[in-house]
């Protein structure tokens, strides 16, 4: 008989399965990117033009559209992080918090932003790294206050690009995506996310209990003549010795 498979782990799928959609979007970004400079579509003409009727379509098609391969690289690679991120701790929501940033953030770009076309997937990223970060400060849980933390680390710098500094960034589009990410975090705050904070098992307690259940009879309460018994008296001393330093600390995750 061959030996049953051992299963894989499911905390490891999940960690594969969530770079499955964002690695699939910058796959779409790329190949839109590549077909309108290998055939010079001209597609930033479909770019969001604010208060026009023709620029109403930008909300749908700016976040695909990219102006050079720098713009495309450093979007997409915030588009993995951030998209595994979300997907990795928020899968109940991460499909409505990118579609809603992406809208949202459009809309206000649309209604307040200057008169020029406005591209690509910028919005959207700031949109989700504003998530992350207030959604970990307000759920207060170890694991996702991290997470907070480390977007801080890694994007912390994405604060500059709400302000006006530079003429051919689209400012507007960071600030209103990262007002929106900000605004779903709050709406969303009760959402539990797939992974909880670890639980501490103290393995000196478990060890006591299961010595306990031996039904070993401690030299020190034994009946008077009793031969003393040099195992137990190792076992007391071992526990004491442990009992000096802090207790050893096992950690379990939700799966």
């Amino acid at each position: 008989m061959k030996a049953a498979a051992e299963p894989r782990p499911v905390i490891r799928n999940r960690a594969l399965t969530a770079a499955i959609i964002p690695v699939v979007s910058v796959v779409v970004l790329l190949a839109t990117w590549l077909l309108d400079r290998g055939l010079e579509l001209g597609l930033a003409r479909f770019g969001l033009y604010p208060r026009s009727m023709h620029g109403l379509v930008g909300i749908l098609t700016a976040p695909l559209l990219h102006d050079d391969w720098d713009h495309l690289f450093n979007n997409s690679t915030a588009i993995v992080a951030l998209g595994w991120c979300l997907m990795y701790f928020y899968p109940r929501i991460a499909g409505k918090v990118v579609l809603f940033t992406w809208l949202l953030g459009g809309v206000g770009v649309w209604l307040m932003g200057r008169a020029n076309f406005h591209i690509g997937a910028s919005g959207v990223i700031y949109g989700m790294a504003a998530f992350l970060f207030v959604s970990g400060m307000l759920r207060r849980q170890r694991t996702l206050m991290a997470l907070s933390l480390l977007v801080t680390f890694l994007y912390g710098s994405l604060i500059w690009g709400i302000l006006p500094i530079m003429d051919h960034v689209s400012w507007e589009s960071h600030l209103w995506g990262g007002v929106a990410g900000i605004a779903l975090a709050f709406i969303y705050r009760h959402v539990p996310p797939a992974v909880s904070d670890p639980r501490p098992a103290f393995a000196d307690e478990e060890e006591d209990e299961q010595d306990d259940d031996t039904g070993l009879q401690s030299p020190l309460t034994g009946d008077p003549g009793d031969e003393v018994n040099e195992a137990e008296l190792v076992r007391k001393r071992r526990l004491a010795q442990r009992a000096e330093r802090p207790g050893n600390v096992s950690t379990t995750w939700d799966e």
